[in-house]
């Protein structure tokens, strides 16, 4: 069966990773076999599954290797196997990244750059959480994991070490639970409603603003 690509991919964000997902889909479809995707960032799988959602005879479902992950592989079934589902036997595996940074401190994307520099590509990769001054842990493929496994190299100029384990190993991060909140504003500027939403000042978060650390629908704002 082939889907009406042409339609599907009209107007999509991310054409190039909707078509991969196409191609997932198409063969899912012709050889009954579910398939688990690359890792895959949060506005191509929200677009995913609400672009697919009218084909009824294909079931998905997503994981990242943790609640609330923001990366995740998607995995297609057709829907007469969706019962046989167990999202946890996704193909993931840990990394933990070793480093000093007690005085150089490093963000995830560091370590993310740091990583696809030395060949690993971008959809091997799931989430990367710092951990403390210490480097930071991350989510990744089987096949990732293994390349990784005493690999050395460096984020800036700092010397990493990265060790392969389960996930189960992994010290995660805090989950962060949604918050819902109905407010009154005088205007829709996104610095109101998120001043009313995060309990801040305008001010604050204004500045938080420009530094690029608030997403509205995952997309960074800036203004």
């Amino acid at each position: 069966m082939k889907l009406p690509r042409q339609k599907l991919l009209k107007g999509c964000q991310n054409p190039r990773g909707m078509e991969e997902l196409l191609n997932q889909a198409e063969t899912t479809l012709r050889t009954w076999q579910p398939i688990w995707s690359s890792f895959v960032s949060a506005p191509l799988r929200e677009e995913a599954i609400k672009i697919m959602a009218p084909f009824h005879n294909l079931y998905w479902h997503s994981y990242g290797g943790r609640p609330g992950a923001e990366r995740q592989r998607l995995q297609c079934f057709r829907y007469e196997n969706k019962n046989s589902i167990n999202a946890e036997s996704a193909p993931i595996e840990g990394i933990r990244i070793e480093g000093n940074f007690l005085i150089d401190r490093a963000s995830p994307k560091d370590f993310r750059k740091s990583l696809e520099t030395i060949g690993v590509p971008p959809g091997e990769l799931g989430d990367i959480w710092l951990n403390g001054e210490r480097g930071a842990q991350a989510l990744c493929t089987p096949e990732t994991a293994a390349f990784l496994n005493g690999r050395t190299s460096r984020v800036r100029d700092i010397h990493i070490c990265c060790e392969a384990i389960k996930v189960k190993e992994l010290q995660l991060p805090t989950q962060r639970l949604p918050k819902r909140f109905w407010t009154v504003e005088a205007s829709t500027r996104i610095d109101a409603i998120a001043s009313a939403g995060f309990g801040l000042s305008r001010a604050k978060i204004i500045n938080q603003i420009k530094e690029g650390r608030l997403r509205l629908n995952w997309v960074p704002i800036k203004q």
